[in-house]
């Protein structure tokens, strides 16, 4: 019923084009189509609901010795190959479940607040064993590990992209915010990391604190969802002042967010083939972006050391690899995004946005030919100083906020205006996908240094 109503409202004004045209007027594209948002509280929840889709995902990595603690006894190192089987496992889940298809069968009410539910119900779990004894039961452990990890990826990525499904109906800023909270979410985590380091000496009170802020942030995201139609209700209102092209802008957004609240499950798919066919030079673009991206980031970053390791300071042994890899990419890949709030160039119809994507590839050698330790087969270093992974990891991070987020925010503007929500989930799964293509070449690259 709400697509109908939705339809109907468009034929009466015309209004099935795409949001954004070919012939697009002067002035950033960020502030057209743009309803009335006091005080950024439609943004800010945006940016909030952006932060908590990675940060579950981030806390589990950034508590990696709690699960070594936990896993070996608290005697001695576990095998490290249990961080990678849990982390192939989250990504095996991920491909099965983050396809277009599935993401369209329930509406997006039932899938935002049914991922957080499951994230909640996880860490609930989770942060209630924390000081708990599991030296009885560790392969019991072991496995509910791998479990616990495997839904908070799913969910975490079914939550990510439904709400950049949402934003379709909302001008790019409202996308961009989403985006940009990613980042936030990533340099919080990298942040919490380096604080660990200096200050704790228990690895369960830090994994406690870590747990706890996810149990919290996941409960403030299920309240920001349901406090948003609310918002746009109110907001309603104050747009009969505005301009009659800006009026059907917001009215279609308020009447999504209704329908959305009263919506059960929904059994029709919307057609990819035209979605496609405006967006698949975006989505590739998406998809390389992230395929360089994590290829780079964090298998084979994290892997060069210090020249200066061997003389024992702080800065070489300890605090080099979190700031330099983890710290100093999630920051410049916040700053990449953000700037898309003010400049949107190339266009999303440019020659130039796809050349620009193709030019990341050259990072790649830049970073195998610095200091990545263990080597076996290249052998040469050929960018020996500290400064040099500095500024190659400034370039990955600014260049995959900038033009990852590009493409991103174009995608479900340049379609008709009813598809624009199946566009954002669309976009989303490209990005999933070069994350997983991705994450299987930064094996065969990290063995052929």
């Amino acid at each position: 019923m709400c697509d109908e109503e939705l339809s109907e409202g468009e034929a009466v004004g015309g209004d099935t084009s795409p949001l954004l045209s070919q012939q697009q007027p002067a002035g950033p594209l960020a502030a057209r189509h743009c309803p009335e948002d006091s005080y950024n509280l439609v943004y800010i929840i945006f940016f909030l609901m952006g932060i908590g889709s990675l940060l579950p995902w981030n806390v589990f990595i950034t508590a990696k010795q709690y699960w070594l603690y936990k896993l070996s006894n608290g005697s001695s190192p576990a095998n490290s190959k249990s961080s990678t089987v849990y982390t192939l496992c989250s990504q095996v889940y991920n491909r099965f479940h983050t396809g277009p298809g599935i993401s369209f069968r329930f509406s997006s009410r039932v899938r935002i607040l049914f991922s957080l539910l499951v994230i909640l119900v996880v860490f609930v779990v989770t942060t209630a064993l924390v000081k708990v004894d599991m030296s009885g039961c560790r392969m019991q452990f072991f496995g509910g590990t791998l479990a616990s990890v495997a839904l908070v990826s799913g969910a975490s990525n079914i939550f990510s992209g439904s709400v950049f499904g949402i934003s379709g109906h909302f001008p790019m800023r409202i996308s961009q915010a989403i985006i940009s909270g990613q980042a936030m979410g990533g340099t919080l985590s990298a942040l919490a990391s380096i604080v660990d380091l200096a200050a704790s000496s228990d690895v369960t009170d830090s994994a406690l604190v870590y747990f706890i802020t996810a149990d919290v942030f996941t409960l403030v995201c299920i309240v920001m969802y349901l406090l948003l139609p609310r918002l746009s209700y109110s907001s309603e209102s104050r747009s009969v002042s505005h301009s009659s092209s800006q009026n059907r802008v917001t009215t279609k957004i308020v009447k999504y967010l209704s329908c959305t609240r009263s919506e059960s499950t929904s059994g029709s798919v919307p057609p990819l083939k035209p979605i496609l066919k405006k967006t698949w030079v975006l989505g590739s673009c998406v998809f390389y972006v992230f395929f360089i991206s994590i290829m780079i980031f964090p298998a084979l970053s994290s892997g060069i050391q210090s020249m200066n390791k061997d003389s024992g300071s702080p800065w070489a042994t300890t605090y080099f690899v979190p700031l330099t890899s983890f710290l100093l990419y999630n920051v410049a890949d916040f700053c990449g995004r953000q700037v898309t709030a003010w400049l949107q160039v190339p266009g999303p119809t440019s020659r130039m946005l796809p050349l620009l994507v193709v030019s990341r590839s050259a990072l790649v050698p830049l970073f195998m030919f610095c200091n990545y330790q263990p080597r076996y087969h290249l052998h040469s270093v050929f960018f020996a100083h500290d400064l040099f992974p500095v500024v190659f990891v400034c370039l990955l991070g600014i260049s995959n906020g900038y033009l990852g987020t590009l493409p991103m925010i174009y995608g479900p503007k340049v379609v008709p205006r009813e598809l624009a929500e199946p566009a954002g989930v669309v976009m989303s799964f490209f990005l999933t996908l070069g994350l997983a293509v991705g994450s299987a070449f930064s094996v065969a690259l990290v063995h052929s240094i």
